[in-house]
């Protein structure tokens, strides 16, 4: 079958299976490249057809497709929508059905019932779930939330770790690993720990220009409070509000509801049928907003949602736009609008500044001194006298400097040679200092985003790598400039032609001080650069050139 041959089945299948009228640009070409036997790593903005990308191609393939999905709302969510469509049955294998379900999902799939099978990524920790898959010969190993495998990326996840060891125990099918958001050098990270072969590469760019993109800010808690309220109720709904806390989640929607609006609180700290029953009900139309923390996330695929709004600022720019990715999947306006105190990003600072316990790192170290062979987690923690999740933290930071390797499926660790304890926790100390050292730059990127003056679209895709030479005008400050009069040409833009910056996004580059990094930005009088120890910096071009900082790494 030549190309067009292929296309046109795609095509093919994609409206008489899954009822898709249309492939876009970039899903035909992922998918072409699939076929052909090549991985393929996938960065489309939310709600713009990622997962079609492997279930099309399946049907072509013979299946079965594994593929790894974080949470398990999320698989049950994906399995459900296959189910409702003409595609091939679906099935999913997770710690939260009992074992029944799960040994029908095992037998559908076997028996060519199911051709999709959903697991978590700790489940495929396990010698006994990777010995079943293995067997059952997949066309496709699918990796979704990709960037949950990079350090580099704001949600990274031990157990993604895992994950290209276990395609390589698969018998290696093709690998597709998709995100939403994925910098340069989270693209890197990901292709590097999903061991990806020759990878090709299908980046769509972020830009969602149906959402319009606003920030109001306040100096006032409490008239910030009062005009989160009230503009979420006022707004055209359906709708999501984050907030920072489950108290504050709570209160905006008691709020709300004495506005007549019908909106539910959502955070980790209500029953899971009741989290469960929130979500169900916001899908089909009831409650019409839903008040959330973080936890109302993955899987909210929900095509009219006409707002996102944020009471508080989030962590990064990363959450943010996740989050704002959840309106308007129906390319219809939408509004993502964010309330913006700057004491705010003291919590921020706050919730990223917890202490390192380095005296439990060296507990660990000389814990495994002692022991000839791996130990489990678990019973690591037990000696140490740790929670395991304490210590499971500890031990990823140990990884990550060097001081211990995983096995068993990252179930057992074992002490590398050659360093004391006192050395093992010193490196990975460096590790904890490093990552926190991002974390509070992302935060000041989230500042830099909320205060700046020119388009904001423009500092938005910037700091995903994605250079917009023209302001977007779907955002406030364009909205501003147009009621002014100004226009276009006054609002502040890239490095235009004539005043071009001594690098372009993308470019890998070296400071005297902090090292190297890959320009995220540039402006015709800045440049935004992530260094891979101390995170993001926005720079002064003219500093740059008058002290000759920068060179070409």
């Amino acid at each position: 079958m030549d190309a067009d041959d292929r296309v046109a089945e795609l095509r093919r299948i994609a409206r008489e299976r899954f009822g898709w009228n249309e492939l876009s640009r970039e899903q035909t070409e992922a998918m072409e490249a699939l076929l052909e036997g090549r991985d393929v790593l996938v960065v489309m903005p939310t709600g713009s057809g990622k997962s079609a990308i492997y279930q099309v191609p399946t049907v072509m393939l013979g299946g079965p497709a594994v593929v790894v999905s974080p949470l398990i709302a999320l698989q049950r969510d994906q399995v459900a929508g296959l189910r409702e469509s003409a595609a091939p049955d679906a099935a999913a294998v997770n710690s939260a059905q009992p074992a029944s379900a799960s040994d029908r999902a095992w037998r559908a799939v076997r028996e060519g019932d199911a051709e999709y099978l959903f697991l978590s990524p700790e489940q495929l920790a396990k010698d006994s779930v990777l010995r079943r898959l293995r067997a059952l010969r997949p066309s496709l190993f699918v990796v979704d939330e990709a960037h949950c495998v990079s350090a580099w990326g704001h949600d990274f996840r031990p157990d993604y770790a895992n994950l290209g060891e276990a395609a390589e125990r698969l018998g290696r099918p093709p690998v597709l690993a998709l995100t939403a958001t994925a910098a340069a050098p989270v693209r890197t990270d990901i292709v590097e720990h999903l061991r990806m072969r020759d990878a090709h590469v299908v980046a769509a760019g972020n830009d969602r220009p149906n959402i319009h993109l606003a920030v109001s800010t306040f100096t006032d808690d409490a008239d910030k409070r009062a005009a989160v309220s009230h503009w979420t109720a006022a707004a055209r709904a359906p709708g999501i509000l984050y907030t920072a806390t489950r108290k504050d989640a709570e209160r905006y929607a008691t709020l709300l509801r004495q506005d007549g609006v019908d909106a539910e609180a959502y955070h980790a700290g209500i029953r899971a049928a009741d989290r469960r029953r929130i979500q169900d009900g916001f899908m089909a139309g009831a409650p019409s907003v839903v008040v959330a923390t973080s936890a109302f996330g993955m899987g909210i695929d929900k095509p009219d949602v006409r707002f996102v709004a944020h009471a508080s600022v989030p962590e990064s720019l990363d959450s943010y736009y996740q989050e704002v990715g959840r309106a308007g999947r129906d390319g219809e306006p939408a509004r993502a609008v964010l309330f913006y105190r700057p004491e705010d990003l003291g919590l921020q600072k706050f919730l990223t500044s917890r202490a390192l316990d380095t005296d439990g790192l060296r507990r660990i170290m000389t814990t495994l001194h002692g022991q000839d062979g791996p130990r489990s987690r678990s019973r690591t923690a037990e000696l140490c006298g740790m929670s395991r999740q304490k210590a499971t933290d500890l031990m990823n930071l140990l990884e990550e400097a060097g001081a211990v390797t995983v096995e068993g499926g990252r179930r057992a660790v074992r002490a590398v040679p050659g360093r004391t304890a006192d050395e093992a926790a010193e490196a990975a100390t460096e590790v904890f200092e490093r990552r926190r050292r991002m974390d509070r730059s992302r935060i000041e990127m989230m500042r830099g985003y909320a205060e700046t003056q020119s388009c904001r679209r423009q500092y938005l895709l910037g700091y995903f790598g994605e250079q917009v030479d023209q302001p977007c005008g779907r955002c406030d400050i364009c909205d501003r400039e147009d009621d002014r009069g100004s226009g276009p040409g006054h609002r502040r833009a890239a490095a235009s032609p004539g005043r071009r910056a001594p690098y372009q996004p993308n470019d890998r580059v070296r400071h005297a001080e902090w090292g190297d990094g890959t320009v995220m930005r540039t402006e015709e009088d800045r440049m935004v650069v992530l260094f891979e120890q101390v995170g993001y910096k926005t720079l002064s071009l003219a500093a740059l050139r008058e002290h000759d900082l920068l060179s070409g790494a």
